[in-house]
């Protein structure tokens, strides 16, 4: 039988293979990790659907594979021996053309948008940057009818220039002959002319990891489609530090580390139920804004292979200890690339804290779907004037980064406010063990 690559989750349609845990003639039981794929940000073991013998191993270290992809070949024992079949190709392998078959044919074009038709065992839309998804809503074309030419059936704009040129072809076949030429448009984009930087000297190359060409794919969809705003204010955490000072050894007795992240964290819970807003998203097919009652706070983490966004679930409902202890645990598997596809997903509220590595201001990107991300810088002693006179304090720099379709300054404002009067009062009942 061909082990083929499973739907992981909703809408992942690829991964890429970090190791291969077996080889050809190795004998494997059922559940047995065989092999090791990357998808988005986390790394998960794929296990063996049965017991056997692997005949032929399909694909190699590093290769992006689709779902539904043959990855190995495993005999069951006992079973006659039998040559394996070649490994199919994945259905969102993009087809290519034969360089002698000529560059229209009228009979082909009809077949090639009338029968393709994207379908998803988990109902989820066909893979497409939202760039693209506006696009096509904006000119009222159905996504489930293009084929994707990238990893794991992805569209792109170019495909969508392709689909649209072969319905030109169909609506106008049998008339003019302009009618049938190619567009002008390349079926994909055209890169930019390639610098050659080893004629000023030396250089080095390093091809990019899964990991950081997914955090590139999304920063440049989130910076190219969401109006953001950034609000910048101050917080004292003089009190703060005090306070955790006195509860840290508590804490630690417990196995907690009270870092500054678990505070805001608690904070920010709380002023998130107070405005469903920042807690929101936008649904653009429906012309909707999507209020949700739960409240799963994404930690940026700087790992050895890039930054990684785990989602810690029901920040609102938990106290002080079980958020230290769950950030800890979340963190220290986010860093060991042992998180989950599931905890990367559901983020309804994001906050990236550069204190610790000693970042200043910053203005973080967010991290949509959502509609809003808090960037925390480290904190500083500075002179401050209270009630007329001078005092040395701790400040904290802190960026509201916003989208302006969901929240208005005013919103913003006042939800940063609320954040920054819980953390410079906080209550030393919140800190206190039961």
């Amino acid at each position: 039988m061909d082990v083929k690559l499973p739907q992981l989750a909703e809408g992942v349609e690829s991964g890429t293979v970090v190791s291969i845990l077996v080889a050809e003639g190795q004998e494997v039981k059922k559940d047995q990790a065989i092999m090791e794929l990357e998808t988005q940000k986390a790394v998960g073991s794929i296990p063996a659907p049965s017991s056997g013998i692997v005949t032929k191993i399909y694909v190699k270290q590093g290769m992006e594979i689709a779902v539904g992809q043959a990855l190995m070949a495993i005999e069951a024992s006992g079973a006659p021996s039998a040559k394996p079949a070649p490994a199919p190709a994945p259905e969102s392998a993009p087809r290519k053309p034969s360089a002698a078959q000529p560059p229209s044919q009228p009979a082909a074009a009809p077949a090639a948008v009338e029968n393709y038709h994207y379908e998803s065992k988990s109902g989820a839309p066909p893979p497409a940057p939202p760039s693209v998804r506006k696009i096509a809503r904006e000119l009222d074309i159905d996504l489930t009818r293009i084929r994707g030419s990238e990893a794991g059936g992805r569209i792109n704009l170019g495909d969508v220039r392709a689909y649209i040129q072969r319905l030109q072809e169909i609506a106008f076949k049998g008339g003019t002959p302009m009618a049938v030429q190619p567009a002008a448009a390349p079926a994909t984009p055209v890169p930019s002319e390639a610098i050659d930087f080893a004629k000023w000297g030396p250089i080095r190359r390093e091809k990019l990891s899964p990991l950081r060409r997914t955090v590139s794919r999304r920063m440049v969809e989130s910076w190219t489609i969401i109006p953001k705003i950034n609000q910048f204010a101050d917080a004292d955490i003089t009190a703060l530090l005090a306070l955790r000072k006195k509860h840290a050894e508590a804490y630690e007795k417990k196995g907690a580390h009270l870092t500054l992240t678990a505070f805001f964290l608690l904070v920010l819970g709380r002023a998130l139920k107070k405005h469903p807003r920042a807690n929101a998203s936008i649904d653009e097919t429906s012309h909707e804004i999507i209020y949700k009652d739960y409240c799963h706070i994404g930690i940026a983490v700087d790992t050895e292979g890039g930054l990684i966004v785990p989602t810690l679930r029901d920040v609102d409902q938990k106290n002080l200890l079980q958020i230290s202890q769950e950030l800890h645990t979340l963190t220290e598997k986010t860093r060991q690339r042992k998180v989950s596809i599931e905890e990367l997903q559901g983020g309804t509220f994001t906050v990236s804290n550069q204190g610790s590595i000693g970042g200043s201001h910053f203005t973080p990107i967010i991290y949509a779907p959502q509609v809003a991300i808090l960037g925390v810088g480290q904190g500083g002693q500075k002179p401050v004037v209270i009630d007329g006179k001078i005092a040395i304090r701790t400040i904290v720099p802190l960026c509201l980064a916003y989208d302006h379709r969901v929240l208005d300054g005013a919103d913003a404002v006042r939800f940063l406010k609320d954040v920054i009067a819980a953390v410079e009062n906080f209550a030393e009942a919140d800190l206190k063990l039961k």
